[in-house]
């Protein structure tokens, strides 16, 4: 069964790789503008007189949702799905080196980031953000210096 299962992995390889890659680029592009909305929105509150419950906030909300639950969340699970085919595809990972421990690091705090920012749509839903946009726009370089640490590992494997 085991045999099986690495056959099909090995034969699938080059699909996998894609597939992952694309779902890797959909998350990414979802992680960067998340915070982005949440800009707006705060300061859509500051600025422009956005009222809690008002249309424009109703409106960031939908956008913030369609946006977590339609693109982010289904291309965070496909980038664990096919990233964890293509550790078990034999040849592809050798463990006894440093690279696949600092992108394992990596995506595993890009999850944690995705979750982070699952849990501050929640804060606006319920009225209770308490995160500026100055943070927001900090928290936004996050994905930036973790995505540097996930490609140089798998590109250059230091």
């Amino acid at each position: 069964m085991i045999e099986a299962a690495q056959n099909f992995l090995s034969i699938w390889y080059p699909w996998i790789k894609a597939l992952h890659v694309v779902a890797v680029i959909a998350w990414m592009a979802g992680i960067f503008y998340l915070p982005r909305l949440f800009v707006y929105h705060v300061e859509g509150y500051r600025k422009r007189g956005v009222v809690a419950g008002s249309e424009m906030d109703l409106l960031f909300q939908h956008q913030e949702r369609l946006l977590m639950r339609a693109i982010m969340n289904p291309a965070m699970i496909a980038t664990w799905l096919f990233g964890l085919c293509l550790v078990f595809t034999p040849g592809i990972v050798d463990w006894s080196q440093v690279w696949p421990w600092t992108k394992a690091a990596g995506v595993i705090a890009m999850t944690w980031y995705h979750y982070w920012l699952n849990r501050r749509r929640g804060d606006f839903v319920a009225g209770a953000n308490r995160v500026t946009g100055r943070q927001y726009r900090m928290m936004n370089e996050v994905p930036t210096l973790l995505l540097l640490v996930i490609v140089f590992s798998v590109v250059v494997k230091f």
